[in-house]
């Protein structure tokens, strides 16, 4: 998404809407396999909504997401209220939370790998990928090689949405509860993540690959913390402080480098 341009802050309410979609349904005896699916297509309806605002309306992403970050949250909350759900299948919180085996990975992390290859194809491999990197860069000169940019912003922003649809669920199997604040305020690390990958916030630059580093990163110093019983405004104020360095860093390295090429071309005019 910040690969072409356009930022979505609303990916935290899209999360907990989804989640409370799945464990509503669940609790009023909806099979649970149906009630994950349609938990995930709540997602990508969130992410089509913001899409079409976005790319037919014409609005900013940045104002839009901010928007229906309040207004899907405010859903998760009129359909949840107070209440939560915790009563899921053991066999179902397992896969949120348990280790495989002996190890120390999760149980999640065979389908955390298959969407980082999955996407990693898709962003570097492909000629999707190829046209996001193009609009990133420049969305006159994605236009005139014939790319569909409108119809390409609308399907990542539906990508996001069903993304955030399948960590919704996954969120409240890992916590074994599904209420109205899951993931509230995780959009904050979820773009620190992106940006401390080495993804612009200016569009047209970034990988997968790095992105997973920093996730890992992150994921890390939480659980860091959380041993040793860090306050979580600390780990807050860690995460500010690794997103203004992750851009400002980018920043002052190309003035670095531009400052540079001028003056050697500038000693190059000199000598002639």
């Amino acid at each position: 998404m910040i690969i072409a341009g356009e930022i979505d802050l609303s990916v935290a309410s899209i999360v907990g809407l989804s989640g409370v979609t799945f464990g509503l349904l669940y609790e009023r005896g909806l099979n649970i396999w149906l009630a994950a699916f349609l938990g995930v297509i709540v997602g990508v309806l969130c992410g089509a909504v913001n899409g079409i605002l976005v790319a037919r309306v014409g609005l900013g992403s940045l104002a839009v997401t901010i928007a229906t970050l309040a207004l899907f949250r405010g859903f998760a909350t009129a359909a949840m209220g107070n209440k939560s759900v915790t009563d899921f299948p053991e066999s179902w919180t397992n896969f949120g939370y348990s280790t495989i085996g002996k190890t120390f990975l999760p149980q999640t992390y065979p389908l955390i790998i298959f969407f980082i290859i999955l996407f990693g194809i898709l962003t570097h491999l492909s000629i999707f990928g190829r046209r996001t990197f193009a609009i990133g860069q420049s969305v006159e000169a994605a236009r005139f090689a014939a790319i569909s940019v409108l119809n390409h912003k609308i399907i990542l922003f539906i990508l996001t949405g069903a993304m955030s649809g399948i960590a919704g669920v996954i969120y409240v199997l890992r916590i074994s509860t599904a209420q109205y604040d899951n993931a509230m305020g995780l959009e904050l690390s979820v773009i620190a993540t992106a940006l401390l990958g080495g993804v612009s916030i200016f569009g047209g630059v970034g990988t997968i690959w790095g992105v997973a580093a920093a996730a890992v990163l992150f994921g890390s110093l939480e659980a860091l913390f959380n041993l040793q019983a860090v306050s979580p405004n600390i780990f807050t104020i860690t995460t500010g402080t690794l997103l203004i360095g992750s851009v400002m860093i980018p920043l002052l390295l190309g003035r670095i480098n531009r400052f540079r090429i001028d003056r050697i071309r500038e000693n190059e005019k000199n000598a002639k």
